[in-house]
């Protein structure tokens, strides 16, 4: 197996078909990787691409190796598993693409599910606008009913576009994302470890944005993240927010301007917050939520880290 972007472009300017490696970045989640990886096996591509599934696993136990050789067995393309033991993902995400193949490489989370269209569909609108990547939806999944105020407030759906609709770079994530080989950097990794708890991807895109790649949106290539019952809590949401707001400095561009709105937001939505219960339980936690994002930009601005770590 070769990793190798020469050889591989090479391969598919004799003829053969484009090759996309679905990366997948795992950590103790057994039955949500099982429900991808059934996803991927029923993936619709036709004669007219191939593809091979990564599972990059982040855990030092290697506890997913086991359900990743059985997938292994029944999958219709390669199946190659590695392990990243250092908690960071960023370098979980480099260990993936080191383990990868092919002109393309594809990015989903390990709780989502696409449909059976999903590759097709990120390739034929990547080669139709000639673009560096193509990005498409993540919609929620809730396998039991969720509460009333999680709906309402829309706290888990994601903005969308039309297909064909250029984006910039902080509209970009590696949830759903397909983008070509040809764009990594050669001399250095493609995610910064100093992103080890989150951003990693959004600092990604701004470099590659800069060095003049276009992405671009294609509504048609779904994937669904399943939301479960941990993330229902009003405790998951403002964590998640500190944790957002602390690694939105980690990206250079905007800092002060970044920092100078949290200094004004943070008081405003202190005096807001009382008042915007009168409207609901869920605009209150829309906005506790936002509070969260500036306050988490502030304490990280004076060394304070109230979050270190993803809240699973």
């Amino acid at each position: 197996m070769s990793s190798d972007p020469n050889e591989q472009n090479a391969s598919h300017s004799k003829g053969q078909p484009p090759h996309i490696s679905v990366c997948i970045c795992t950590y103790k989640r057994p039955d949500l990787l099982r429900r991808l990886l059934e996803a991927l096996e029923k993936q619709q591509v036709g004669e007219s691409l191939t593809y091979s599934v990564v599972v990059a696993d982040n855990d030092a136990a290697r506890s997913a190796e086991t359900l990743v050789a059985e997938f292994a067995q029944r999958a219709p393309g390669q199946v190659t598993y590695c392990c990243e033991p250092t908690q960071n993902i960023a370098l979980v995400r480099n260990r993936a693409i080191a383990n990868s193949r092919g002109d393309f490489i594809a990015f989903i989370d390990d709780d989502e599910f696409p449909v059976e269209t999903w590759l097709a569909e990120l390739y034929a609108t990547c080669e139709y606008h000639d673009a560096a990547g193509i990005l498409g939806p993540v919609r929620p999944h809730f396998d039991a009913p969720p509460p009333q105020w999680l709906l309402k407030g829309r706290f888990c759906e994601r903005p969308e576009f039309p297909t064909g609709t250029p984006l910039v770079w902080s509209q970009c994530r590696t949830g759903n994302v397909l983008f070509r080989r040809a764009i990594l950097p050669p001399d250095a990794p493609p995610f910064r470890a100093q992103f080890g708890t989150g951003g990693e991807d959004v600092d990604f895109f701004q470099r590659m944005t800069a060095a003049g790649a276009k992405f671009f949106w294609c509504n048609e290539a779904v994937a669904y993240e399943t939301v479960p019952p941990s993330r229902w809590t009003r405790k998951y949401a403002l964590q998640r927010a500190l944790l957002r707001g602390k690694n939105s400095l980690k990206i250079s561009k905007g800092r002060m301007a970044l920092l100078a709105k949290s200094i004004i937001a943070v008081p405003l939505y202190a005096i807001i917050l009382p008042f915007s219960l009168l409207a609901g339980h869920h605009r209150f936690m829309k906005l506790s939520i936002r509070c969260c994002d500036h306050v988490g930009r502030l304490l990280a601005a004076v060394g304070l880290h109230p979050m270190d770590a993803r809240p699973m």
